[in-house]
């Protein structure tokens, strides 16, 4: 039982439903009743073609469906008659799964959770589990997204920005559960990169492959986090790192920059670091400016404190942190590393202490109490 090919199979099914009549809350619910059916038959009785199969057991699921509710009998007579098993133009079918997915109307968690449901074929429970959510409070956001994007022509061009903030949402889940979310979300972009040829997706592929090269490296048995500093660079995957920054040079080419393309040149910078003295920070930085100039986001300007404290010292740092606000995420953190860089050791433990009160992590703050910790037992005892 090929699991990866019944879930690559997903989007195209749901697209054949949709353009023959079917609303997309009928066609998910009819080719997930066609998964079911293919978990239990192809074991012992394999198709010769999977995708033929998939389809016609998943249009017969949704007649079956029509045919039971009686307020659908205007539409039992337009699909009365079953139509031969060919796929269509799966290519364009799949993509535009992906925008209406992503769609606008859609909260960031329901896009999220549809585009896992949907296109990326995993089940209520292992999306529920993954996000630390009761099933029944998944399924109901699903339905609800469903819901939602039933009225809306799946022939309308999408949002190219918006599903890549969704898949990049993904990612940024890492792993939890039987699900790892990262790698979920790599293969969805992908997919997508086969489909379209926009430099903005291969740029989030590309940081994609670049984060997860250092995933090895990234905690300590233990669960602790190691630094990036600190990683043993050796742990890196090098296929990765090379994989990724092929990909964002092709980007690069033509010569239409954004975020998801600069935060790939950020990762690439430290990926081609050896060690971490050999970190070209200058370079960061002006990574860094284009980043900042393109998004206005408080977060790249805080990270960009950060690279600026590396090439110009803590000084510097701490006054490119200047005008934002203390309520940032990891601002506490990064203006504690700050001080600790400038020697004020006694305003870095407390700061420390305080981005540990706020980390939304366990990981994150177990490191940050450490750091605290580490440095309040340097300091002599006050009087």
């Amino acid at each position: 039982m090929d699991e990866a090919l019944l879930r690559s199979l997903i989007p195209a099914t749901i697209g054949v439903l949709v353009r023959r009549g079917a609303d997309f809350a009928a066609a998910e619910d009819a080719v997930q009743e066609s998964l079911l059916e293919a978990m239990r038959v192809w074991p012992d009785d394999p198709p010769r073609d999977p995708k033929p199969w998939l389809v016609t057991v998943a249009w017969r699921k949704f007649i079956d469906a029509t045919r039971s509710e009686t307020a659908r009998r205007r539409r039992e007579e337009q699909v009365e008659s079953e139509p031969g098993p060919e796929a269509g133009p799966a290519l364009d079918d799949t993509l535009q799964l992906y925008f209406l997915c992503a769609h606008p109307s859609l909260t960031p968690a329901s896009a999220v959770a549809l585009t896992l449901r949907a296109v990326g074929g995993l089940t209520t429970r292992q999306i529920a589990e993954a996000y630390l959510v009761p099933e029944a409070t998944m399924g109901q956001r699903i339905s609800r997204a469903k819901r939602t994007v039933a009225d809306v022509r799946f022939d309308r061009a999408g949002d190219v920005a918006t599903v890549l903030r969704v898949l990049y949402l993904v990612f940024n889940e890492g792993y939890s559960g039987d699900v790892d979310l990262a790698a979920e979300a790599i293969r969805l972009t992908r997919q997508l990169a086969e489909r379209i040829d926009h430099p903005e997706v291969s740029g989030l592929l590309a940081l994609m492959l670049l984060h997860h090269a250092r995933r090895p490296a990234r905690t300590r048995p233990d669960g602790t986090l190691v630094p990036l500093a600190e990683q043993d660079r050796t742990r890196w995957d090098t296929r990765l790192i090379a994989e990724g920054i092929a990909i964002l040079q092709q980007a690069l080419t033509h010569d239409r920059l954004g975020e998801f393309q600069a935060q790939a040149a950020i990762a690439a910078l430290h990926a081609d670091a050896r060690r971490a003295e050999e970190t070209d920070w200058v370079q960061i930085v002006e990574w860094y400016d284009e980043l900042v100039r393109m998004t206005e986001s408080p977060i790249a300007r805080l990270n960009r404190a950060v690279a600026v404290g590396e090439a110009d010292g803590a000084p510097a740092g701490l006054a490119a942190l200047a005008g934002l606000g203390p309520a940032l995420p990891r601002f506490g953190a990064v203006s504690a590393y700050l001080h600790e860089r400038a020697g004020d050791l006694r305003i870095a433990a407390r700061l420390y202490a305080e981005a540990a009160r706020a980390a939304t992590n366990t990981a994150e703050r177990d490191h940050l109490t450490l750091q605290a910790a580490r440095l309040n037992a340097t300091l002599p005892v006050e009087d």
